[in-house]
């Protein structure tokens, strides 16, 4: 009996446990509604796009046809954390989780997801008036419309509070935009663009939304990037653009204004690092545990097991950070340098385990079938945007000391 159940242990343990980046089950912490939207959505992205994000990637081209899936999935993907209009409702907690799943298969679609549903409609949700959110965000949370957020441009980038140039002029019941806006993410296609401009008058930084057919305003594709490639970037010119007054957001009346959206979307742009560190790790442990060496699989080996514990613990760290972050936000209580040490730390998380994850495939892991190359190199756009970690450090460094250190 003792040799029957030695045998019967051993055969458990030549059974691999699942490959789960959510080693402490932060998801389980959703509600039962909550947790099926998320495995939803992670079917999704597994069956809809993991399949062909590779060859979209590798031609620096986006999968329209995702879109109408989107709108026909089961589940509400759009607007989780507002309430009202069309949107999806939910916990920031549910949001962060679904940013996570999202770019744990590809960040360039959580980046589509979160340019549209966060930062183009968080703009008209926080800043538009009653008009105005019923206007567009019922067809922007139904996917009919898509929409780009404009705050960049080609010599502003962190300094956007204080050195924005494109600029706008009010003209009887209009406004004159006059600038241009670059790395705008689904701005080639986009039907609905929120433009931030300079008025002329006031010195104040003012919310638009420009639709792509007016004649003032024309997009061109950044190519040749070599991150983010499935998101479409694009510079836009804005000359002599004529805006309604009715267009104009009527709550965004500063750069505070604008800054109420930033806030909102860097803790998404953190959880997108925290899904592309777990996706990359997931990865990493396939690949251990499939590739042979030696006559075993690499998974095996000591070095090789180090490595996948250290991704698996700062991503489970950053998921611990993430967690705590969206529960001050469901409770009313994040502030800006919450959003920005989270931002700050995990894209300096993620950028160290798809390293890990590189290392770990050796030479097979600059090849995008193997999927690890992918990850490494979006990872640095991640790092990047939405605020580099260096403006995100200023920003926390002045809450904990009081002291500003901006120049």
């Amino acid at each position: 009996m003792a040799l029957a159940a030695a045998s019967s242990a051993r055969g458990k343990e030549s059974v691999p446990p699942p490959i789960n980046g959510d080693f402490y089950r932060i998801a389980d912490l959703l509600d039962p509604k909550e947790r099926a939207v998320a495995k939803r959505v992670r079917e999704f992205m597994e069956s809809e796009v993991a399949p062909i994000i590779e060859d979209y990637w590798g031609r620096d081209q986006f999968p329209h046809e995702i879109i109408p899936k989107l709108a026909a999935l089961d589940v509400h993907i759009a607007g989780v954390g507002y309430q009202g209009y069309g949107s999806a409702g939910g916990s920031w907690l549910l949001s962060g989780v679904l940013a996570m799943e999202l770019a744990r298969v590809d960040s360039s679609i959580a980046t589509f997801w979160g340019v549209h549903t966060g930062l183009s409609a968080g703009s008209i949700y926080l800043c538009g008036d009653e008009t105005q959110k019923a206007r567009w965000l019922p067809p922007m949370m139904r996917w009919e419309k898509i929409g780009s957020f404009g705050l960049t441009e080609p010599l502003v980038g962190s300094a956007a509070s204080g050195g924005m140039t494109t600029s706008c002029r009010r003209e009887g019941d209009a406004w004159i935009l006059n600038g241009q806006k670059k790395w705008i993410g689904n701005s080639t296609f986009a039907d609905i663009n929120v433009i931030w401009a300079r008025d002329e008058a006031s010195g104040q930084v003012k919310g638009f939304v420009v639709e792509k057919e007016n004649p003032g305003f024309s997009v061109e594709k950044i190519k040749t990037k070599m991150a983010l490639r499935v998101v479409q970037n694009g510079l836009i010119t804005l000359k002599d653009c004529q805006v309604p007054e009715t267009d104009r957001l009527q709550n965004a009346n500063s750069f505070k204004d604008c800054g109420k959206v930033l806030r909102m979307t860097r803790a998404g742009v953190a959880w997108f690092a925290v899904g592309c560190a777990m996706g990359a790790y997931e990865h990493a442990l396939r690949y251990a545990r499939e590739r042979t060496q030696f006559g075993r699989p690499i998974a095996g080996f000591q070095l090789v097991q180090d490595l996948l514990v250290r991704m698996l613990g700062n991503v489970t760290a950053c998921q611990a950070m993430m967690l705590r972050l969206a529960q001050l936000q469901d409770q009313g209580l994040m502030d800006d340098e919450h959003a920005s040490l989270a931002k700050a730390y995990t894209t300096v998380k993620c950028r160290e385990t798809v390293g890990y994850a590189r290392e770990l495939l050796g030479g097979n892991g600059i090849l995008l079938e193997n999927h690890v190359a992918r990850f490494v190199a979006d990872a640095e756009a991640i790092y990047s945007y939405e605020g580099t970690r260096e403006m995100n450090t200023l920003i926390v460094g002045k809450a904990i000391t009081g002291l500003s250190a901006f120049v």
